[in-house]
């Protein structure tokens, strides 16, 4: 027996395709009634990307949607087709359990500018929606900002609240009522919807008329009250939107799902942080996020009957659990999981587990040829590169508090302690262009921070609100960036001398370049040590008699041909090629000697496949809120948007390399204690910032920070007694043993803190955090 012959056939033209269930039977409906929902009804959704930039690895999405309304067994029936066709569709399909009123956004991204909730069952849903019908008489209940939905209420001013927006819809007329309390992109968005509504049913014939303030729209309200009547009492307040909190959804534990026996196991494994090796590919697991989403995830060696099983084991979860009946369910496959999963757990490779795990197995990078940027906007759009860099560029430092040009000899050349505005010229269809890009200085001070802001600002009005403006932090330049200064971008420490100009190289410095072409090298002053090395880069080691260019053993052709490009930087040095382990002797004496470094040959960083995802922002009760809208484009984008674009290429440290980098010895708890009153308003201050959690007493890893009795410097840290100059301008290695380096201001004498920072102890650590690490920073504490 064929079981699929019931199945509809897939247009494969068309990107949505959506069914209404009727017994086993999916009967399409046409596209002018995409987007009407019966509340009676169980829909079926297939989105297809037409975009293969858009589709997840191929994936699509397969929606089942419940009316609130719905019999059991038509929500059965509806099971029964979906998992159906899911099995005829493949692994590849994401399988999603959508409920009225508490879709996904991945669900209300199909449908512009809105969806629309009628009463009603399977007859009038397979009625379709008649264009030019005006025997209508009903009320609309319109909500939302960015996933705007209309809800078929009663005919009754009572069904009215003061914090959304009505529509009365009697055919030739169309009334959008919009409460006080509702906000102007609420109020653009339904009458979006409004509109969208006229056109589909009424062939864009029916008048609209808006009510803002019912004193100035007294003849529309005298309709309302000839089909509502007249109202009585006061109006109901606004009613809060049922948001899940950021706590709820950060609950995050992830369960095995196996059959032992003829029993069904559900067993925990984890809670956040979760790691990708948790998912084996012979099981099927469950991740509950905190009862807003339940995801099923389906090993590629799982066997058939726990992918079959796998929906009605998420509803069996969320049953047990006492969730609402509305929970989402996601239906995932190893392989094609999306990106909201994804960001659940720790790091998220997109290589197969054999491909991992292969013994020699390298990434290669193909080499990017920049002259197809022009006609592949796709690969720019990746890229976030308008050119290949070729076009004309402007540097000012930031001193004094104003703009200084910097030559352009030294464009390129930027320091640690100083802000910087880089003005890009390029054409684009015959016309010129501009980009201002704001680089910031990790050293930098908050003055000279508003002093760029403030600058840029000038420039913009200067040229006439033409400059597109890029804020750009240190380690983190764009691309594009790069490719303006052509693989040429050298930071220095320090800050700059008079003109923009990088300080002289008086004493030895050494400087870790990264790259391999000019889209992605720079180079960047790291401490003059052995330690700083390692063996997947390269390196200039400058002297006053010689620059050393130390090309690591993992290094390859590419980086070395770029390196010889990045050394003549550093002009008037006799330059000397040196090769991981044949190091000349006076090369370790100008590093201090030897010492041990990281030797493992680094890959370079995979350019990200993950999609970008954009936001939209909004705080309607004062708490920031983010909407996240799929399979965008730019008319996702209007004057009343905040949105926030996250291209999911964010380089942020984990948690391991955050504490290997960051924790230097730490005293102990009894050491603080017991050095005074000034020392544990320090403790105190620094207990209100979150950062700081793991800077004191032991080590995360339980273990007491180890003493050398030779230092002789922890009983007198302890004391605040040790002299300024082991303390100021000092590298956490370089501190005395028992120094906490958040905090090494306190362990000078009051006298010399009075002396420093022109204030006690005690001012200082009243003053606010912010404050108090501006004035670290200036004087060499931070």
């Amino acid at each position: 027996m064929d079981t699929n012959q019931d199945l509809p056939a897939i247009d494969s033209h068309r990107a949505l395709q959506i069914w209404v269930t009727e017994n086993l039977k999916m009967l399409p409906l046409p596209e002018r009634a995409h987007g009407t929902f019966f509340e009676e009804c169980c829909y079926i959704i297939l989105h297809v990307p037409r975009s293969p930039k858009a589709n997840r690895r191929g994936s699509s999405d397969l929606h089942y949607w419940i009316g609130k309304e719905a019999s059991a067994e038509t929500q059965g029936a509806a099971v029964t087709s979906v998992q159906r066709l899911q099995e005829v569709l493949g692994e590849q399909t994401v399988l999603h359990r959508e409920s009225q009123g508490h879709e996904s956004d991945c669900f209300h991204s199909y449908f512009h500018p809105g969806v629309v909730y009628r009463k009603g069952g399977r007859a009038s849903a397979l009625k379709h929606v008649e264009t030019n019908v005006y025997n209508v008489q009903r009320l609309l209940h319109i909500r939302g900002r960015k996933h705007v939905s209309a809800t078929e209420v009663t005919l009754s001013w009572n069904s009215f609240n003061k914090g959304d927006i009505f529509l009365l819809d009697l055919g030739k007329v169309m009334i959008q009522w919009n409460g006080p309390k509702t906000s102007i992109s609420e109020k653009s968005r339904a009458l979006a919807l409004t509109c969208s509504l006229r056109d589909r049913e009424r062939g864009g014939r029916a008048q609209i008329g808006v009510v803002e303030d019912e004193n100035k729209a007294t003849d529309l309200v005298h309709i309302m009250e000839a089909v509502l009547g007249c109202r009585s009492g006061s109006m109901s307040a606004a009613v809060p939107s049922d948001s899940v909190s950021q706590q709820q959804k950060a609950n995050v534990r992830l369960y095995h799902v196996f059959e032992k026996g003829m029993d069904l196991v559900v067993q925990e494994l984890a809670t956040r942080p979760l790691t990708q090796d948790l998912l084996q590919e012979e099981g099927c697991y469950l991740l509950d996020q905190g009862g807003f989403k339940i995801y099923m995830w389906q090993g590629r060696k799982s066997s058939p009957q726990d992918k079959k099983s796998a929906f009605t084991r998420a509803v069996g979860f969320i049953q047990a659990k006492g969730y609402p009946s509305y929970t989402n369910v996601e239906v995932v496959s190893d392989g094609a999981e999306s990106t909201a999963f994804q960001q659940l757990f720790q790091t998220w490779s997109k290589e197969p587990d054999g491909e991992k795990h292969r013994v020699g197995y390298k990434r290669m990078q193909a080499k990017l040829d920049v002259s197809k940027l022009h006609t592949q906007p796709e690969l720019a759009a990746q890229l976030r590169m308008v050119d290949d860099g070729s076009g004309q560029v402007e540097v000012w430092c930031i001193q004094d508090l104003q703009r200084q040009p910097v030559d352009p000899k030294h464009h390129g050349q930027l320091c640690s302690g100083n802000c910087y505005l880089a003005l890009y010229r390029y054409k684009e269809l015959g016309r010129v262009q501009y980009i201002l890009y704001l680089w910031q200085g990790l050293q930098t001070t908050i003055e000279d921070t508003k002093a760029m802001n403030g600058n840029a600002e000038e420039m913009d009005l200067m040229y006439h609100g033409a400059l597109v403006q890029a804020h750009v932090t240190m380690g983190r330049e764009p691309p594009h960036f790069l490719a303006i200064f052509q693989g040429q971008l050298v930071v220095f420490q320090g800050c700059a001398d008079n003109g923009g100009k990088r300080p002289p190289i008086s004493s030895t410095r050494l400087f870790h370049m990264q790259g391999a072409d000019s889209l992605n090298t720079r180079t960047m002053e790291v401490p003059a040590r052995a330690s700083s090395l390692t063996s997947g880069d390269i390196f200039f080691l400058v002297t006053t008699d010689v620059c050393y260019l130390w090309f690591g053993k993992g290094c390859n052709g590419d980086q070395r041909e770029m390196a010889r490009m990045v050394v003549t930087i550093f002009a008037g040095n006799n330059t000397e090629t040196v090769l991981e382990g044949r190091e000349p002797p006076h090369f370790w004496e100008a590093l201090g000697g030897r010492a041990p470094y990281p030797s493992n040959k680094r890959l370079p960083e995979e350019v990200s496949s993950t999609q970008p995802r954009l936001f939209e922002c909004s705080s309607p009760s004062g708490c920031l809120v983010l909407t996240e809208v799929v399979f965008f484009d730019q008319e996702d984008l209007d004057k009343y948007d905040v949105m926030l674009l996250d291209t999911c290429q964010e380089n942020n440290q984990s948690y391991e390399e955050a504490v290997e980098g960051s924790l230097g010895p730490a005293s102990a708890i009894s050491e603080i204690t017991a050095a005074g009153p000034s020392t544990l308003l320090a403790f105190k201050s620094s207990q209100e910032s979150p950062e700081n959690d793991l800077m004191l007493g032991h080590r995360v890893d339980g273990k007491n920070p180890s003493k050398s009795p030779s230092e002789g410097c922890s009983s007198s840290a302890a004391n605040g007694s040790l002299p300024r100059e082991r303390l100021m301008h000092q590298a956490v290695e370089d501190l005395p043993q028992g120094v906490d380096p958040a905090r090494k201001e306190f362990y000078l004498s009051d006298s010399d803190f009075q002396d420093i920072f022109g204030k006690s102890k005690e001012e200082f650590y009243s003053m606010a955090k912010w404050k108090q690490q501006q004035e670290k920073k200036k004087l060499g504490f931070f």
